[in-house]
């Protein structure tokens, strides 16, 4: 049963300490906003204002102590996880861009969509097969592209975009 110097008051509401953690889980779903910092200053306000004639359970300390340590190491874990992405996102994309350096000079297709809109509010996509060499490598938002000239113009093509690379393209 709940001591009832056990209790939180914040703005002028007093709570078991039970009471305002379930009250702060469902006004935070994404359990942001309720930080190991909070968890330990919950641990050790509950501690303070507890009864000396009938003090809590040393199970249940060590039982939130148990919580807030794999609390410390999922967020380890979850930042760590998060430098390995980076990691492994930024050597995919050097890769890439080596790959793709080597076919500066080659021949390539690619297409274009264009959408329009008629005057009844009808839009039609129209797809534009151009044909060009690669001139360089380009990355831009973080997405290697190639740059590729043709008619005297140069377009960045996204390697998706990417039909035909070359032997058949161009002359044929």
């Amino acid at each position: 049963m709940a001591n009832s110097l056990n209790t939180i008051t914040v703005d002028g509401v007093t709570q078991t300490v039970e009471s305002y953690q379930a009250s702060q889980t469902q006004a935070n779903k994404d359990n942001s906003a309720l930080g190991k910092d909070a968890f330990l200053q919950l641990l050790v306000t509950q501690m303070k204002y507890q009864d000396p004639l009938d003090p809590q359970d040393n199970g249940e300390y060590l039982a939130q102590l148990a919580q807030f340590s794999a609390l410390e190491q999922m967020t380890n874990v979850a930042d760590g996880l998060g430098d390995v992405s980076k990691l492994v996102s930024n050597i995919d994309t050097s890769v890439l861009v080596g790959q793709l350096s080597n076919m500066i000079g080659k021949n390539i297709q690619w297409s274009v969509d264009s959408s329009s809109t008629d005057e009844n509010g009808k839009v039609t996509t129209t797809t534009t097969k151009l044909e060009g060499t690669v001139t360089g490598v380009s990355i831009s938002d973080g997405s290697p592209t190639i740059v590729a000239s043709a008619d005297g113009h140069s377009y960045k093509v996204a390697i998706g975009n990417i039909t035909r690379i070359g032997e058949g393209v161009q002359g044929s």
